[in-house]
């Protein structure tokens, strides 16, 4: 089972993307979709009805999952092979989850499951690009994220006029020169199904 993680900063649009994903990855009932969020948000209201298309959501409170709760992020990540085994589980971090130290607690769950890493996918909120970087302790953590990052998606594009778009792909560039950069509008479905295909087809 491959496991990807939409990650970033609280209000960048992780629960919507990870929605939106998880149905284009499910499919026609082709693939089996699993849902790991780590966070306070409205998740919660949304999982019968992914439930009910078949997926398997499972919430993991007390602790961000790449630290305190590590431990019981790996049993859910194999209580979820043994028993569902998907083809894909999407993980929701807190906003502050550093990527890096998530891939290591998911790799714990490698000695009793049969798993690999998709690609960890950091949203930026184009909106808010001086917030998100200018302010000391949340500029340190932000950037932190971009570094780790494989993919990262710049958020809300349609919010925003194209210089502000190219502002923060720069801002970013200064951070993770290898990354690929896709522009994300959750609203107009632009750059979804591109990153649904990157997570399909990504090789560790």
């Amino acid at each position: 089972m491959k496991i990807t993680q939409i990650a970033g900063f609280l209000g960048c649009g992780k629960t919507t993307l990870l929605l939106k994903l998880s149905r284009i990855l499910l499919g026609d009932n082709e693939r089996k979709v699993a849902l790991v969020v780590n966070e306070i948000g409205e998740i919660p209201v949304d999982g019968k009805i992914m439930q009910e298309s078949g997926m398997q959501v499972k919430d993991i409170g007390g602790g961000c999952i790449c630290c305190e709760v590590a431990s019981s992020f790996a049993k859910t990540l194999t209580q979820l092979y043994k028993s569902y085994k998907p083809d894909h589980i999407l993980v929701e971090p807190t906003g502050v989850a550093v990527p890096h130290q998530v891939k290591l607690a998911a790799s714990m769950a490698g000695r009793d499951a049969k798993i690999s890493m998709g690609p960890a996918i950091v949203l930026f909120d184009a909106t808010r690009p001086a917030e998100l970087l200018d302010m000391d302790m949340l500029g340190t953590l932000v950037t932190t994220q971009l570094k780790d990052a494989d993919i990262i998606a710049i958020s809300k594009v349609d919010a925003v006029d194209a210089a502000e778009v190219s502002d923060s792909a720069e801002r970013i560039r200064k951070y993770n020169s290898k990354a690929d950069i896709v522009h994300l509008s959750s609203f107009e479905d632009l750059g979804i199904n591109e990153l649904a295909q990157r997570i399909i087809d990504w090789k560790e």
